[in-house]
């Protein structure tokens, strides 16, 4: 049976879970995930465990931080003056915003604290410095 490989487009199922057991992702209620191994389209960690499986197997696999989202960077913490936001937005906690630079980069962020005067955001991802663990199964090699 063959092995799963660079190059090859793999589907799997999977579940994630933080260290405290909570789920924060699962294919298993939709298609199965789809992607080409070494192509980077999924984090480096979870491409290294699909790496060498066989259909039909599975396996659970524990993903360090920076294998997965990287570390937290405080960097990406910041807070702006209210009034340098979109005339008319009214942001809540919560809230997600896409800045775009004048070099055309882009970056979401999430609304964390909000007052009358300033607006704290966060440009981490959410899971970012997070271990994370997958119980991952190989349905299919193309």
């Amino acid at each position: 049976m063959s092995k799963a490989k660079k190059g090859d487009l793999v589907y799997v199922h999977y579940t994630g879970t933080l260290q405290d057991g909570t789920v924060f992702d699962s294919s298993r209620e939709r298609e199965p995930l789809a992607f080409e191994l070494g192509k980077g389209m999924v984090v480096p960690g979870f491409e290294a465990a699909v790496t060498g499986m066989e259909v039909g197997e599975r396996k659970t696999a524990t993903i360090p931080a920076d294998q997965a989202y990287g570390p937290r960077m405080e960097q990406l913490t910041f807070t702006v003056p209210r009034e340098n936001l979109p005339p008319g937005y009214d942001p809540q906690v919560g809230d997600i915003m896409r800045l775009e630079f004048r070099d055309g980069r882009q970056l979401n962020v999430v609304i964390t604290q909000a007052d009358e005067g300033f607006v704290k955001m966060d440009g981490n991802h959410p899971l970012a410095g997070q271990d994370l663990t997958f119980e991952i199964e190989l349905m299919k090699i193309e």
